[in-house]
């Protein structure tokens, strides 16, 4: 990587030279959790530009942390994957989640909203072992939102694969929720809680009620959510 690097023989200095850059822990975080494909990896990481982007999976690939193979069945469609280097930091970014969840202060995590992003990590946390072995079509309609970023939808098949939708998917709505950004991604982020919120009038269930009752089971939350926070 062409940077000027700090000059020193200590291993943090040596891995922050390569870790350090501005997204590339969020891009890693990214990979971590499963995406393979730059338009999903961007999905992730909608506030990075494609061409930072690019230049990030080309320095971790020149790192040794990540390697490009071409998908056969799709010309010119190329998969990222972690080399073993690469998931060997797995540790290291779970550990730097885990303490940014216990000591950053929830105010300023919450500063943060992007909706793409909350609904996109929500697809893939989304367990769904408590829903019935039909379709659930969940859509979710932040009140406080402009009219083009209000409507989500989570579709949720028989065998389990999830879908997230910013258009009407065209299939009948089992569940219709209906509260704010900041309280959804609390509650996604393990500050909150889907009850609390009901009770509070900041989110509204309309619809299934066995989808209503077990909503905190099937939720996508964090995988850092388990963490006890210690800062308010």
């Amino acid at each position: 990587m062409s940077r000027s690097g700090y000059k020193q023989f200590c291993p943090v200095a040596m891995a922050s030279e390569v870790l350090c850059t501005r997204w590339t822990l969020v891009l890693l975080r990214e990979m971590i959790a499963g995406s393979t494909r730059f338009n999903d990896l961007r999905r992730g990481v909608p506030k990075m530009s494609p061409t930072l982007l690019s230049q990030r999976l080309k320095e971790l690939e020149q790192a040794g942390i990540v390697e490009r193979r071409p998908v056969r069945s799709e010309k010119g469609i190329f998969e990222y994957s972690l080399t073993p280097s690469g998931q060997d930091l797995r540790s290291v970014i779970e550990a730097v989640g885990f303490w940014g969840q216990k000591w950053v202060e929830s105010t300023l995590s919450l500063k943060n909203l992007d909706p793409s992003l909350l609904m996109w990590d929500m697809r893939r946390n989304l367990n769904p072992d408590p829903l019935p072995d039909s379709r659930c079509v969940i859509q979710f309609l932040y009140s406080d939102l402009p009219a083009s970023k209000r409507n989500w939808w989570l579709v949720v098949e028989p065998d389990g694969e999830v879908d997230l939708c910013w258009a009407d998917p065209g299939f009948d709505t089992n569940l219709y929720v209906t509260t704010d950004l900041r309280t959804m991604t609390a509650i996604w982020m393990g500050l909150d809680t889907v009850q609390k919120a009901r009770r509070d009038d900041r989110m509204t269930l309309v619809g299934d009620k066995h989808l209503a009752r077990t909503m905190q089971a099937w939720l996508g939350l964090s995988p850092f959510a388990t963490q006890e926070k210690l800062v308010a």
